[in-house]
């Protein structure tokens, strides 16, 4: 059994999404001189309503909705209290002399940035409130508190035998995959412009002897050696899968019965083979079989089973000691939530939803 989709981990990330979850840690209706309002205060470092708002307006580009005012000032001291809680961490990280480097950094903008044109990407700061400062401020901050927790929590953490065991006891039955499945990735090449294609090469054949010209040439570079994944990165048209290297993820034997061309190719490949090229309604598609579950109950002595119930109490022991953790150091800090306290009065506005 190779890469079985309750092993797998849930990946990854379009830029709205993580810029959306990006949180700034310098920043209600007390005033500073800048004329900003401040909706909380961390051992005197202010958290602006800006911020707040900003990733408010983020949330909801990326499907978070709020239907009413209730619900949107819930959702907004949400938001403030992860930036009060990331005030405190960054602040503690930097007595604890951890820090990020510029090289650290220069990755992360360039993972955000590798599916879109400079212009886009400047396109989608704007859309977030930000400009390149404010995102490497932010994504520095991110990985500072990554290596905080790393050393204070997860390089803490074990996970025992008999924990396994008695967890896979307790839930057996997720253990048990009721039809054949398959992992899969494509490779797929239109033959009419489109907008949203997203690649890192921004290559989108445009016409049908492009698309039969570009999807035979890609063919012949996998068939040399060349990795998927990384192909399917820089040249599929696929918006929604280019950048996670064409994966489709886990596809049920019978989600097939509707594409008897797709259904025949993919049960006859073995693991990790490429189809030949497919024609289909929407273009030329190259497919490739990362993995293949079949049905039937997975036992407690297959180690990718032992191996994912490990990751599955690791994280739940991260969660738990995470917050506890956070509460520890809050307890140590001077805070003073202003938007919480106007709400309770009954003073706050929740603002535009939009």
């Amino acid at each position: 059994m190779e890469n079985p989709r309750i092993f797998r981990n849930s990946d990854a990330p379009a830029i709205l999404l993580l810029l959306a979850t990006l949180v700034a840690t310098s920043a209600c209706e007390r005033k500073r001189p800048s004329g900003r309002e401040v909706w909380a205060d961390v051992d005197g470092q202010p958290i602006y309503r800006d911020e707040v708002e900003r990733i408010y307006r983020s949330r909801l580009a990326t499907g978070t909705d709020a239907a009413s005012a209730e619900q949107v000032l819930s959702f907004k001291l949400n938001i403030l209290n992860e930036l009060i809680n990331n005030q405190i961490l960054v602040a503690h990280a930097a007595h604890a002399r951890i820090t990020a480097s510029e090289a650290e950094v220069d990755g992360k903008v360039a993972q955000l940035q590798s599916a879109y044109s400079s212009e886009e990407f400047q396109n989608k700061l704007k859309e977030q409130g930000l400009d390149l400062a404010d995102l490497r401020r932010e994504l520095r901050h991110g990985i500072i508190i990554t290596k905080l927790i790393n050393k204070e929590i997860s390089s803490r953490i074990s996970v025992s035998d008999t924990e396994i065991a008695e967890h896979y006891a307790r839930n057996k039955a997720t253990f048990n995959v009721p039809e054949t499945e398959y992992h899969l990735a494509q490779i797929q090449v239109t033959s009419a412009a489109d907008r949203e294609v997203r690649n890192l090469k921004n290559d989108d054949a445009k016409t049908l002897v492009a698309a039969e010209r570009k999807v035979q040439a890609l063919y012949a570079r996998l068939r040399a050696g060349e990795d998927f994944g990384t192909v399917a990165q820089a040249y599929s048209e696929d918006p929604r899968t280019a950048a996670g290297g064409g994966d489709l993820g886990f596809i049920p034997a019978s989600a097939l019965n509707t594409n008897p061309q797709l259904k025949q190719v993919v049960s006859a490949l073995k693991v990790n083979q490429i189809s030949g090229i497919m024609r289909g309604p929407d273009g030329y598609h190259i497919v490739k079989l990362l993995g293949r579950e079949e049905r039937g109950q997975r036992l407690l002595s297959d180690v990718q089973v032992q191996n994912a119930i490990r990751q599955t109490l690791r994280n739940e022991k991260e969660q738990l000691l995470k917050a506890a953790y956070i509460e520890v150091l809050r307890n140590r800090a001077k805070v003073t939530n202003y938007f919480a306290e106007q709400t309770v009065k009954g003073e706050a506005s929740p603002g535009a939803s939009r």
